[in-house]
């Protein structure tokens, strides 16, 4: 057999050595920036809901405020407050009463050609009647509606403002008829910020007339209790 040189035999040891050092060595980690990011977009994520979920997202929100909202009526029935509309305020044939009212105002306002801007025809007119319920003269309720304050402030509390059913009422369109209109008065003075959201008022009800530069009222209601209405 043919013995191998030195120097061959040398270099194969120094291959074989090499070879070894090589797989003996861990692999060097990956960039930073080719590694996966945990937080990045996936294959099969899903973006935002869909419109399913949003519609049965908004459902439970509506039942949970329709829930919360029979819960506080039986809790004030259990007090003895009774929860009204102002449907319930007008006596039977009060809305025929205020149609024609309305209808005759009309007629005398643009039969003759119009309203000149500035004329004392040119304001908001109270239209109704003082008819009230008798029935609810002395009655613990609870009504929702918003609050019309006789003096505005930042930091002005009141003691007296009124209700009306609509926002904008008595300030931007006209007062609503008398008795839809509610005097509310309070002992404790509350801070009113903000006119465009609703309230529930709870108190005692009384068929008491009451005149203000706003807007004259046939009810008045000692309040007890006041909330934001949730819609």
């Amino acid at each position: 057999m043919k013995k191998l040189s030195p120097l061959l035999t040398a270099a194969l040891m120094t291959g074989l050595l090499a070879a070894c050092s090589e797989a003996d060595t861990p692999a060097e980690p990956a960039p930073a920036e080719a590694r996966p990011d945990a937080t990045a977009p996936q294959v099969g994520d899903k973006i935002g809901e869909s419109e399913a979920e949003r519609k049965a997202k908004r459902e439970a929100t509506i039942a949970a405020r329709a829930a919360d909202q029979a819960r506080k009526k039986s809790e004030a029935e259990a007090r003895g407050v009774t929860e009204i509309g102002w449907e319930d305020l007008m006596p039977e044939g009060e809305e025929e009463r205020l149609a024609q009212m309305y209808q005759s105002q009309m007629s005398m306002l643009y039969g003759g050609g119009g309203v000149a801007e500035g004329s004392a025809a040119d304001a908001m007119v109270q239209i109704g009647t003082f008819n009230t319920v008798k029935e609810l003269n002395g009655k613990s309720i609870r009504l929702p509606g918003y609050t019309v304050p006789f003096e505005y402030g930042s930091k002005a509390e009141v003691t007296e403002f009124l209700m009306v059913p609509y926002f904008g009422a008595c300030i931007h369109a006209p007062p609503p008829p008398p008795n839809q209109t509610v005097f509310v008065t309070t002992d404790e003075p509350i801070l009113l910020k903000d006119l465009a959201q609703a309230v529930w008022v709870e108190g005692i009800l009384t068929a008491e007339t009451q005149e203000s530069e706003l807007a004259d009222a046939a009810y008045t209601l000692k309040l007890s209790h006041i909330e934001k209405y949730e819609y």
